[in-house]
C-alpha cells in the first residue's frame, strides 16, 4: 500500500490517487500507516458478521468514495461473487509467486519446498477463485543457493513493490478501460 502511495505522489501512476485504504482488521499497521500519510482509513471490522453484511459495508465505502480500482495489498481472504460482480475488472491483487504455481499461503515456502530455480511475483485482475484471474504482469527472481523463507521473501517483496505501482500504472493507462480520474483503493 505504501509503495502505491509513494508511486502515485511521485507520478509514477499518473493522474491518480488513493481515496481510501480499508481493512478488515482495526490494528491493521497499514491503517496507522496510511493515515500517518494523510489518507482517509476504514476499518470493516467482519467478526460476528455474515460475509454478505460485511462485504456491503466495503462496496459501500468504495462506491461512496468513486473508487475507480481497487487493489488488494495483504488481504488474506477471498472475495465473494457479489463482491467481485460490483467491481468487475477493477479488482487488482498481487501474489508472491509466478502464478500460476504456487497460489494460497506460504507460496514462498512451496516454491523451496519443490525446488524450483525461478520464483518471484504476479499482479493479477482477481475472479473468485483462489490467486486466480487474468495475469496482468509478472517479474522473475531468482532462488538462489542457501535462500530460506525470509531472505526470498524479502527479494521477492522488493519487487512486489516496483511491479504492482507498473501494472496499475498499466491498467490505468489502458484506453480501453473507463478510468478518467482515477481513485484507488487499497485493502
Amino acid at each position: 500500500m505504501l509503495a502505491l502511495h509513494d508511486a502515485v505522489r511521485a507520478g509514477k501512476i499518473p493522474n491518480a490517487e488513493i481515496a481510501v485504504v480499508v481493512s478488515d482488521k482495526a490494528d491493521a499497521a497499514g491503517l496507522a500507516l496510511a493515515s500517518e500519510r494523510g489518507i482517509e482509513t476504514r476499518a470493516v471490522e467482519r467478526k460476528g458478521r455474515k460475509r454478505e453484511e460485511h462485504e456491503e459495508e466495503i462496496v459501500g465505502i468504495l462506491r461512496d468514495r468513486r473508487v475507480d480500482l481497487i487493489c488488494l495489498a495483504g488481504y488474506m481472504r477471498l472475495l465473494s461473487p457479489c463482491f467481485i460482480a460490483a467491481f468487475p475488472r477493477r479488482i487488482l491483487n498481487i501474489h508472491p509467486s509466478l502464478l500460476p504455481s504456487f497460489p494460497g499461503l506460504d507460496a514462498q515456502r512451496q516454491a523451496l519446498a519443490h525446488g524450483v530455480k525461478f520464483s518471484g511475483c504476479t499482479v493479477h485482475f482477481v475472479d473468485e477463485t483462489l490467486d486466480g484471474g487474468p495475469i496482468i504482469a509478472q517479474r522473475v527472481v531468482p532462488v538462489l543457493a542457501g535462500d530460506t523463507v525470509e531472505t526470498l521473501s524479502a527479494r521477492i517483496l522488493e519487487q512486489e513493490h516496483q511491479l504492482y505501482a507498473e501494472a496499475v500504472a498499466l491498467v490505468l493507462g489502458n484506453p480501453s478501460t473507463d478510468y478518467a480520474d482515477r481513485n484507488l483503493s487499497t485493502a
